[in-house]
């Protein structure tokens, strides 16, 4: 093709109307439209690609060039004919586009105007002319350009009034949507009557509307005006409705809006438009609800409470704050798994390794675990018993529950009681409250993703009271098999089955436990370890545990049994093991100090390691102390941490008959000494006692370690030996203690406590123990080796205790009473 001979821009009309102060919009004549029509474009042209926008013939646009080759080409363009061949890119993210990053129509522009920025970017109003297609690329560098033809464009039209009826309707369309649009000035209603030319009016129409640059593509390359403009009305009656909608959801939320009321606008706009897309609606959200309830396993009467909350939810207006209360009260009964269960395993065998693997001792324990499984076993299903393990701490009750749980193959739940005082935390709240919740049951429930879960509530006899419930009244019916088949928990508002469940309860002071809660459970005593079992405890589990923690083994650390015995005698005194793991870690912790500083130390521990380690022994055996005095006796005394012994002393002071008692006695106590005193007064020629001292000298009773509360009936029998040793000042037989009630009567009454007191008399090197009768059961149901080189004495009567506990013989220096 020969020199170009495209139209240039003094010939057109338009100049007149483009120069630096006009504000119109530049449009095409009839005239100008037939002389470019009439011109040729050059064979080759230089390609400038567009990333957001399509150049249509005889639209005038403003584009910016920031790519160094877009600026090179306008360079050279502006300085020579002025003519470039404009392409639109497909992908906007590609900075270097080549052949296959563009289409390969595109539009011949004049260069009408070319501005510098002072970002540095080049600002260029170009004019569009006709269409070409790209046949090849002749030159990548330093831009593109490209050998075209031109696209030749099919202007006859079959029916001109067909044709003449869409370009009217065009017209008003697009006029529509410029009083629909609020963005759009109002000058371009006068530039779309002023247009003359069909084409011109499609071309100017397709490029003002917002559409994609694929689809603005697609209009671009149809070569049928015809079909063009069809396409142009379609789009723009897509847009007008579009258009349409919005003002309709703004007219409904035009009034005074507030917060919650501009929400509800933007969800609305936020609603509309997913369903346009096709995104997820409320409607859809309450469909999966129902949709996964068809799973679930739940009774009708729940099924029914189901749906009924459905429905409630689905005519809610989900801007409302119950809409979302509501909700998740709704996926909180989904969540819950109704009469779903786990499977329990009935390997007996392996459930008491399980047990004897966790925990040393507690036979008692294991064998009731072990008899729940065997009735388990075989009748196949039983409402689960309610445990409650009591015992001092540190003696493995909460831990139980997880090899429970183990053995059983169940989940395990733990939830703590302790200091728990809103009866809300039980039952749950009414969902009615912003921010209820159900209660820890339900939650723990939920949480298991079963409903036969080994549950252990810890530190049950530490639940307190308040001004916001009882808790423990609360767990009346939770512990309750007859009536815990339908819980009700506030929130939930239905019955939950929990009868399945296998509670276990911890405490440490069964006395602190409401008597109707403790009548619902099944109470096991977990008593302390002897020092035997502390040995074999530490050695076994605490030991190994410690090494593992501090990242040690038992190449870097060996203990024996003496060593061991030793910690526990000296280091701890205590029921339980808590104390003495304390103590391990604090061995484990200097060999691991030597071995991250390179120091030396003995791998296998000694005695003189101990002491260094842990300092000087602070707890020695508790003493007995000597009979060399009237009036002190060893007595056994229950205490939350075990048991232990205490002494009671006596002594006379020339008076009147008077009693003084100290030593931080409780009132039960005191009456003891009480009763003692008067006892002896009314039988005192039996006891061998002068009734005259009685009335002569005054008596000071006083338990030692005053600064510990003390109380109970038990010291009674210990505080008239006591008394009758003083008066008589008869010597005390040697390394004997006793622990039991009197009365009036001088009857002996039995006492509890039994397994930690006899431990604690082991420790002191007692040899003898006088108890009641009674109590001879509580002896039976200890293990013998616990009982190994103790003698016990039965009583009934106070005669039997003084024959047995006081000796013929006078004490050292004894005291003349007159």
């Amino acid at each position: 093709m020969s020199k170009s001979k495209i139209i240039h821009l003094d010939n057109l009309s338009l100049q007149d109307v483009f120069n630096e102060d006009s504000e119109l919009i530049p449009l095409l004549t009839p005239e100008d439209e037939e002389l470019i029509n009439n011109e040729s474009i050059p064979e080759e042209l230089p390609i400038l690609p567009l990333r957001n926008t399509v150049l249509f013939p005889g639209v005038v646009i403003p584009i910016t060039a920031g790519r160094d080759k877009s600026i090179q080409l306008i360079k050279d363009a502006n300085k020579g004919d002025k003519v470039v061949g404009v392409v639109a890119q497909k992908d906007t993210d590609v900075e270097d586009p080549t052949i296959d990053d563009i289409y390969q129509t595109g539009v011949v522009a004049q260069i009408l105007r070319v501005l510098k920025m002072p970002d540095g970017n080049t600002t260029v109003i170009i004019q569009g002319k006709k269409r070409f297609e790209i046949e090849k690329i002749i030159q990548e560098e330093p831009y593109l350009k490209a050998k075209v033809h031109e696209a030749i464009d099919e202007r006859d039209v079959d029916d001109q009034k067909e044709f003449d009826a869409i370009i009217d309707s065009i017209k008003e369309l697009a006029l529509e949507v410029i009083k629909e649009n609020p963005m759009l000035p109002s000058e371009a209603s006068f530039a779309i009557k002023n247009i003359q030319s069909s084409s011109f009016l499609v071309n100017f129409i397709s490029s003002n509307m917002e559409l994609s640059v694929a689809q603005k593509q697609v209009l671009l390359e149809k070569d049928n005006l015809k079909e063009r403009a069809l396409l142009t009305l379609k789009n723009l009656d897509k847009e007008l409705q579009k258009l349409q909608l919005r003002n309709d959801i703004q007219s409904k939320t035009r009034s005074d809006l507030d917060k919650q009321q501009r929400e509800y606008y933007l969800h609305q706009q936020l609603k509309t438009i997913q369903d346009e897309l096709g995104g997820v609606s409320h409607e859809q959200e309450l469909d999966e609800m129902r949709t996964k309830a068809q799973s679930k396993k739940w009774s009708k009467e729940v099924g029914e409470t189901f749906e009924k909350e459905l429905s409630r939810l689905k005519r809610m207006n989900p801007q409302m704050a119950e809409y979302g209360v509501q909700r998740n009260y709704l996926e909180l009964m989904l969540e819950l798994p109704w009469n779903e269960y786990s499977k329990d395993k009935f390997d007996l065998k392996r459930a008491q390794k399980i047990l004897d693997r966790d925990h040393f001792g507690l036979e008692k324990v294991k064998e009731r675990i072990i008899e729940h499984l065997a009735v388990l076993k075989l009748r196949g299903d039983m409402k689960s018993p309610i445990i409650c393990l009591y015992g001092p701490p540190g003696v493995g009750k909460t831990s139980l529950g997880k090899s429970v749980a183990e053995a059983l193959g169940r989940k395990y739940v733990r939830m703590s009681l302790g200091g728990l005082r809103d009866e809300a935390e039980i039952r749950g709240h009414r969902k009615t409250y912003i921010g209820a919740m159900p209660g820890r049951l339900i939650q723990n429930i939920k949480k298991a993703g079963t409903s036969n879960p080994v549950f252990v509530l810890d530190e049950i006899d530490k639940l307190g009271q308040s001004h916001q419930g009882d808790p423990s009244s609360a767990m009346l019916e939770v512990l309750d098999p007859e009536q815990n088949t339908h819980f009700y928990d506030n929130y939930l508002e239905v019955g939950y089955d929990l009868s399945k469940v296998l509670f276990i309860a911890t405490a440490n002071n069964i006395g602190e436990i409401p008597w109707a809660l403790r009548d619902r459970m099944e109470i096991i005593n977990v008593t302390g370890y002897t020092i035997e079992e502390k040995v074999e405890i530490a050695k076994k589990y605490l030991f190994p545990k410690q090494l593992k923690e501090h990242g040690l083994s038992k190449e870097h650390l060996t203990v024996g049994k003496k060593q061991i015995e030793r910690i526990v005698e000296g280091y701890t005194r205590e029921s339980g093991v808590r104390g003495l793991e304390k103590q391990v870690a604090k061995v484990v912790r200097f060999a691991a100090k030597s071995i991250a500083m390179e120091e030396e130390y003995n791998v296998v521990l000694t005695d003189e390691d101990i002491e260094t380690i842990l300092g000087p022994a602070r707890l020695e055996r508790d003493k007995y102390e000597n009979n060399d005095v009237a009036g002190v006796v060893t007595g056994l005394a229950w205490t939350s941490v075990g048991g232990d012994i205490l002494f009671i002393e006596s002594i006379l002071s020339k008076g009147k008959g008077n009693l003084s008692i100290t030593g931080n006695l409780g009132t039960v106590m005191k009456e003891s000494s009480t009763i003692a005193i008067k006892y002896i007064k009314s039988n005192a020629e039996e006891f061998g006692i002068n009734p005259e001292v009685l009335d002569k000298y005054d008596v000071h009773i006083h338990v030692p370690e005053g600064a510990t509360p003390k109380d109970g009936p038990s010291a009674g029998i210990t505080m008239l030996t006591s008394l009758v040793s003083v008066f008589t000042q008869r010597r005390v037989k040697n390394k004997l203690a006793m622990t039991g009630e009197i009365t009036l009567r001088g009857k002996v009454l039995p006492v509890g406590g039994i397994k930690e007191k006899i431990l604690a008399a082991k420790r002191a090197n007692i040899k003898e123990i006088i108890l009641c009768a009674d109590n001879r059961k509580d002896i039976e149901e200890i293990k013998e080796s616990y009982l190994k080189g103790l003698t016990f004495h039965y009583v009934t009567d106070m005669s039997e205790v003084i024959d047995i506990a006081l000796t013929k013989q006078k004490v050292k220096n004894a005291k003349k009473l007159v």
